[in-house]
């Protein structure tokens, strides 16, 4: 009865938070209050052997017979639309169904094999193609609905658009899910909660991610399943339970809308990975198969170097400079060199100068070609920063969008390019390319500073007949086209995805980029310190955000040792690199993109231990962080993930010639008892079977 109570209350305050998805703050208030009430992030999991982390053929079968059974072969499936009133899954027999043949391996996704099914509607010229596309050794499959006005007239209306509208027989359990980026010091943050019998509610704020993260782990009895969901604006989500199975929904949160002629929309993306027993071998096959086939191949672990920020007045010949006279052990270990905001024209500040993404001549009277010349000649890449979607007035980008009517939106003083446009998109994708090509950039990296929802409602409103959600639709769709565009211009593109830190973090900006700024919070202050809690907030961020993202990256602070192991990472960023712990930690960044196992929980409490493990079973790293309040002087690790009669040598980095020789089974039932007695002091163990 008091989870009931409870859950009522949840309910409620979600309710509240979905008519204020304009207003961030508010509604990451009421989200908060509500996670907190029926939701915990304080909680351990169970161990898992090497075996147990091995995706099964049943887990394979269990996948294919989903997806053959509700969406390539299914009467009633799992996706579904309202069209002039009707529901399409209660109205099968109005339309003609063709199913194409399943694609070899690779042909359209990495790893994946890829099934068109296609449906016409007999009276309305409606025309539904679903892509569908398994990966069979990784048990996921995923799958984008579109929908297309194939008559010469409007189309009936179309609402409630899921991606995917079921009931998953997983049977009774827990939901996993993670905050979003506010920012504040807990962004990521792991929960746990049972899933019952009323609606748990989540979506995007004001078409960002700001409250949650579009990702689910629903641990049943029968089974689980990871649903991650493809969408870059204001994504909606809902799971509850009744006796016959999970219910789960996704879709775009408000769509309501007829299609003009030849006009086409498109659903959320959502994947499905199926797995049996511990939640962790749901999260790791997820991480699996992005790495595997999801995350573009240019991507990896990189060291970069901050040569300018936002405030930067360095010229061409400062920076050649800098770069003829950088220690070759920094060289040797930077990936890349970043240029933050501020490369442009602007008048008091670098955020009223973003539509003139062209170099200042006053510092860079040839353009920056000359310093992406240098970079690319040292065997490094060069990142430069844009933010394409904002334009402020006066601008090239404002002069040029002013000229058409539906180009550009406007609110305040920071206007909308509007990507929804398809020739503001062939625009802007060729001006940005053509950028990227004549500065010799070869790491774009993608910033988006304000919330679009209320530009893309006002759009609907004034050039879109007031067709809800038709702007956000043909906007998103047209984002990835962009990015795309980028990619196909620039051999070996690699694309950061920022939004204000991490408010973009979604499977389909994860198929395209890699986020190398992945909260706010770790911004430094106006006078140049940074945040009290800004090294446990990091840690902290590491443990929630790596269940579902193989790589971030934020800025490592140098300032101490406990500091620089903090922010050990996949992708980390320097303003001034230490020669001597530069490099220290590249193969824990390698470990970091394989399995992930959280192994003590702390948040961000000052009188607990942190601690998480990467790798394989055959070798990785753990990472235990003893905070500034932690009394104990000794911390027992217990790994996960190892093969119990496996040797395995382990040892700290600080004394690799002190090898511990321990059996798998001892390592995850005993453990291993580390003296720590430094406060604080963040310690690297290294393990590796024998």
């Amino acid at each position: 009865m008091f989870r009931a109570i409870l859950s009522l209350i949840q309910a409620f305050l979600f309710l509240i938070s979905s008519f204020s998805v304009v207003d961030s703050s508010f509604k990451e208030r009421v989200d908060l209050a509500a996670i907190s009430i029926s939701s915990k992030a304080d909680f351990k999991f169970e161990t898992a052997t090497a075996d147990e982390m091995i995706i099964s053929e049943e887990e394979k079968q269990l996948c294919r017979d989903w997806f053959r059974e509700n969406i390539v072969d299914a009467q009633k499936p799992a996706y579904n639309f309202t069209y002039g009133g009707k529901k399409f899954r209660n109205n099968t027999d109005e339309w003609t169904k063709t199913v194409g043949n399943e694609s070899a391996e690779g042909a359209v996704y990495r790893g994946g094999k890829t099934t068109y099914i296609t449906l016409n509607h007999k009276k309305s010229g409606l025309a539904v193609t679903v892509e569908a596309t398994i990966y069979e050794q990784f048990a996921t499959c995923e799958w984008t609905v579109y929908i297309k006005n194939t008559a010469d007239g409007k189309s009936p209306v179309i609402k409630d658009f899921y991606t995917i509208d079921t009931k998953l027989k997983t049977g009774n359990g827990d939901l996993y899910f993670s905050k979003g980026s506010a920012p504040d010091a807990n962004d990521f943050e792991l929960y746990k909660s049972f899933i019952n019998n009323i609606p748990m509610h989540f979506n995007a704020n004001g078409g960002r991610n700001d409250s949650f993260m579009p990702y689910f782990n629903i641990n049943g009895g029968n089974f689980g399943a990871v649903m991650a969901v493809g969408w870059t604006g204001q994504w909606f989500a809902s799971i509850d339970r009744d006796i016959r199975g999970i219910d789960v929904k996704v879709k775009q949160e408000e769509l309501k809308a007829y299609l003009n002629a030849g006009e086409e929309i498109r659903s959320p993306l959502v994947s499905l990975s199926f797995y049996k027993g511990n939640p962790l071998k749901g999260f790791n096959t997820l991480r699996n198969w992005e790495t595997g086939c999801v995350c573009p191949e240019s991507i990896g672990p990189l060291n970069g170097y901050v040569i300018a920020n936002e405030f930067s007045k360095l010229t061409t010949d400062d920076f050649l400079n800098m770069l003829d006279n950088i220690n070759p052990v920094t060289l040797e270990n930077t990936d890349y060199f970043w240029m933050d905001a501020g490369w442009y024209k602007y008048n008091e500040g670098w955020h009223d100068g973003v539509g003139n993404w062209i170099p200042d001549e006053s510092r860079f009277p040839d353009g920056l070609k000359p310093l992406g010349d240098k970079i690319a000649s040292m065997g490094k890449r060069f990142l430069l920063w844009y933010e394409p979607e904002r334009v402020r007035e006066g601008t090239f980008l404002y002069n040029e969008g002013m000229k058409h009517d539906t180009w550009i939106v406007q609110i305040n003083d920071d206007l909308l390019w509007n990507m929804g446009d398809p020739d503001a998109c062939e625009f802007i994708s060729k001006y940005i390319a053509d950028s990227l090509v004549s500065n010799g950039v070869t790491m774009y990296r993608q910033d988006f500073n304000f919330t679009p929802l209320s530009y893309w409602q006002k759009a609907d409103k004034n050039f879109y007949d007031g067709r809800k959600g038709i702007c956000e639709n043909h906007y998103v769709t047209n984002l990835y086209k962009y990015l795309d565009c980028l990619c196909d211009s620039v051999d070996g593109l690699v694309i950061d995805n920022c939004a204000s830190g991490g408010k973009r973090l979604d499977i389909e900006m994860t198929r395209r980029s890699l986020p190398l700024w992945r909260s706010d919070y770790n911004c430094g202050n106006a006078d140049g310190t940074v945040k009290e809690d800004v090294l446990e907030a990091t840690q902290a961020m590491t443990y929630g955000l790596s269940c579902w993202i193989p790589y971030s990256g934020t800025n490592r602070y140098f300032h101490s040792e406990y500091a620089s192991r903090s922010a050990i990472l996949t992708n980390q960023s320097v303003y001034e690199p230490s020669l001597s712990e530069y490099a220290k930690y590249d193969r824990c960044s390698q470990y970091m993109c394989q399995n992930y196992y959280p192994l003590t929980y702390g948040g961000l409490d000052l009188t607990k231990f942190t601690a998480m493990q990467f790798g394989t079973s055959a070798e990785g790293t753990a990472l235990i962080y003893k905070r500034e309040k932690v009394t104990a002087d000794s911390y027992t690790l217990r790994l996960n993930g190892l093969s119990p009669e496996s040797m395995y040598e382990v040892y700290d980095i600080d004394a690799p010639d002190r090898v511990y020789s321990l059996s798998g089974s001892q390592l995850m039932s005993d453990g291993l008892k580390l003296t720590v007695k430094d406060t604080p002091k963040a310690v690297v163990i290294m393990y590796k079977e024998k």
